[in-house]
């Protein structure tokens, strides 16, 4: 296994070598992160990411908006999250390589809550709000927002997360944390 490096030079980061980031300067990092290998996040706006929060391999933050993750979230490898994308169904047309005026790009900011956990080569779609606790399973596209606490594939809501156990367990965590590092 490879080992994480601070690539950037961020306290509290782990960034390993071959992520990509561009737009630094528009990221505000919390502590306890690890991104890992193969990872693009390009941040053209502010781009919020909490503590204790892993980003797996192939994943792909981008679209020109804002996105904020909370603590203690990840996202499972291949992840795609896209503030931005192009909306065909109507006058638009073309791609990055002619004006914006001759496309229709759709541009929302994203929110991911506390504990929640997005499903390897899950799509987010602009302007979705994922609640906190929310799961959204593997290989799903999200376009709506998630209540939370629940377990979704796709839009469709599935389950519920053990909302009073996670918080026990959190607890635990935030005690033993404490008296450790007193």
């Amino acid at each position: 296994m490879q080992t994480p490096i601070n690539k950037y030079g961020i306290p509290s980061v782990s960034i390993f070598e071959y992520t990509k980031i561009i737009g630094l300067e528009n990221i505000e990092f919390g502590r306890n992160i690890i991104i890992d290998d193969f990872v693009f996040i390009y941040a053209k706006k502010g781009i919020k990411i909490g503590n204790n929060v892993h980003i797996a391999s192939f994943t792909s933050i981008t679209g020109g908006e804002y996105f904020t993750m909370e603590d203690f979230s990840g996202l499972s490898s291949g992840v795609r999250i896209f503030t931005g994308s192009e909306d065909f169904q109507e006058w638009g047309f073309g791609n990055p390589t002619i004006d914006e005026k001759y496309r229709n790009t759709k541009r929302a900011p994203i929110h991911i809550g506390k504990f929640c956990v997005i499903g390897a080569n899950s799509v987010i779609l602009p302007g979705v709000t994922v609640g906190e606790g929310a799961t959204v399973g593997a290989g799903s596209v999200v376009s709506k927002n998630l209540e939370p606490w629940g377990i979704y594939i796709g839009n469709r809501k599935i389950g519920d997360r053990d909302k009073s156990g996670v918080l026990e367990n959190y607890n635990k965590f935030l005690l033993e944390n404490i008296i450790t590092t007193n």
